[in-house]
């Protein structure tokens, strides 16, 4: 009975120990099958996920590019518009610019000779000074509000600089005025070169601008529509200054 009893004290705790092992074993397995796919799912995803990425936009995202793509397309219109108007309008006063100097440049080629001719012989009296220097004065303001004489150019006279001295026989006044008035308005023709040219450069920059955009536009609406009837294409040649119509005056030395 005693045999009995120790053997069965003996070998209850080794089966005890044994079965211990076996069941944290079984529960180790457990706990990797049921691990295993959750670290799988992530690849799994992004394997599910990268055909996804070749897909193409959505209809509702290409026609919304292709209506912020005609918005802007259709501004940039308006301002290659904008821009050819101030070009055509800065030629138009080139072409009156250019008139202008060689009107003056004619008038003041007939005193060309007028340094060889003595000047009148008058009275030199106070009186004579006086009124050499009125008509000095009136001529400079005329040819002032005729747009011919510069506000500097006026300054000048009647600050009796440069060689504006109203003691000068009238006809003297009348070559120096004839000079001055070419001077000025060879200056403003050379102004005027310069802001025709900047327009022209602001038209042809708008007008490649506007025709990029509209060829754009026009490639977008047929990416989300392409079962439609295909638009036509835009025209790319109107809105650019032509440059047939661009004209130029003789150099100016």
């Amino acid at each position: 009975m005693n045999t009995v009893l120790s053997q069965f004290l003996i070998e209850v705790p080794t089966a005890t120990v044994i079965w211990s092992a076996l069941l944290v074993l079984a529960l180790t397995g457990i706990t990797i099958l049921v691990a295993r796919p959750e670290r799988d799912q992530p690849a799994a995803a992004a394997t599910a996920a990268a055909p996804a990425s070749d897909a193409p936009p959505p209809v509702a995202d290409l026609r919304r590019y292709a209506e912020e793509v005609a918005v802007a397309a259709s501004g940039a219109a308006r301002r290659a518009r904008h821009h050819r108007v101030a070009w055509l309008a800065a030629h138009d006063a080139l072409e009156r610019a250019w008139q202008a100097y060689d009107e003056a440049e004619t008038l003041a080629r007939r005193f060309t000779g007028a340094r060889a001719l003595p000047s009148p012989r008058t009275p030199r009296t106070p009186a004579e000074y006086a009124g050499r220097e009125r008509w000095l004065h009136q001529e400079a303001v005329a040819a002032h509000w005729r747009g011919e004489l510069s506000v500097e150019r006026l300054r000048d006279v009647f600050a009796h600089r440069d060689g504006w001295d109203p003691r000068r026989h009238p006809v003297e006044h009348e070559v120096m005025l004839a000079r001055a008035v070419r001077e000025d308005r060879r200056t403003a023709y050379r102004a005027a070169v310069g802001r025709e040219r900047a327009a022209w450069r602001n038209a042809e920059l708008a007008a490649e601008a506007a025709r990029s955009l509209a060829a754009e536009a026009h490639a977008a609406a047929q990416r989300w529509r392409p079962t439609r009837v295909p638009l036509p294409r835009p025209a790319t040649s109107a809105t650019r200054p032509a440059p047939a119509t661009r004209w130029r005056p003789a150099r100016v030395g």
